[in-house]
């Protein structure tokens, strides 16, 4: 008897433990407090159509004739006005630019549980609805990503293949790796983090194995630039390397920028010069 009470305040306490995990990855969505007119850029407003009947909230930012067009993927939890350096520093250099929030972050619907997976689908359906524009050049889309959205990118380009070349910034090769890393500095044990992931891929609907960067890298056709922080403490730099390991020869390039993290590979003197050269290429 007093076994089974054991047992089932063990039960208990590890669904407890593991719905507070789930939880924790919930991102709350939080609008922007800034837009591209502020820094004197026209821009416009899109809702864009998305799976199950949602929409996106978008900026468009168009070039003066046709061009291939950038878009802009923010990370977990962020939404378009993270992108707000990169808008800055990529308008009038030749491209369409396109920032949009993902559903559940910023001005985008809600959508149950968000994930990586739906990162990638809003993906195609923000290239979807561009390429009905003319002044966007079909089949050239090239994808900026910061971190989970670096990851989605990948992930999106494995099926898509109208993106062609792909930047990272700070991406995860599985996201299960960086969760877990955070999870255990918690002193979480090991059968309730499975139990905890178990739970998350039944809700996503795919094994993060399946839909890892690392694991799809090499089924895109894109050229890839991976740029990783070298003290990155959110997603470690040995991500970024194991992306470059998983790839084909000569698909991808990882640039390891020292003195930086997670958020501010941005600030490096050399980052927009690359960036460009590489998309220009």
């Amino acid at each position: 008897m007093i076994f089974l009470i054991i047992a089932v305040v063990v039960l208990v306490l590890s669904l407890a433990i593991s719905f507070l995990i789930v939880h924790s990855f919930k991102n709350p969505p939080q609008k922007h407090c800034k837009t591209p007119q502020e820094e004197g850029i026209e821009f416009e407003e899109l809702s864009i159509p998305t799976k199950n009947n949602k929409n996106l909230y978008g900026w468009w930012i168009a070039n003066e004739k046709e061009a291939p067009t950038i878009i802009l993927m923010h990370g977990w939890g962020r939404n378009v006005g993270r992108l707000m350096p990169y808008i800055k520093n990529l308008h009038g250099k030749g491209f369409n630019l396109l920032a949009f929030d993902s559903r559940n972050h910023g001005s985008s619907d809600t959508d149950d549980f968000s994930s990586m997976v739906k990162f990638a689908e809003d993906i195609s359906a923000s290239i979807d609805f561009i390429e009905k524009k003319p002044i966007v050049k079909k089949g050239s889309t090239f994808m900026i990503g910061l971190s989970i959205g670096g990851a989605a990118s990948i992930y999106a380009a494995s099926t898509d293949k109208r993106i062609k070349k792909i930047i990272t910034i700070g991406a995860p090769s599985n996201p299960a790796d960086v969760m877990a890393l955070h999870i255990r500095k918690k002193h979480i044990p090991q059968p309730i983090i499975w139990l905890a992931f178990e739970f998350l891929q039944y809700k996503i609907g795919k094994r993060f194995t399946e839909i890892a960067a690392a694991k799809n890298i090499s089924k895109t056709n894109a050229k890839v630039l991976l740029i990783h922080g070298k003290v990155d403490k959110v997603v470690p730099f040995s991500q970024g390397e194991l992306l470059l390991d998983a790839a084909k020869p000569e698909q991808a390039e990882l640039w390891e920028i020292k003195g930086k993290g997670h958020s501010n590979c941005h600030y490096e003197p050399e980052f927009w010069n690359r960036v460009l050269e590489f998309l220009k290429r």
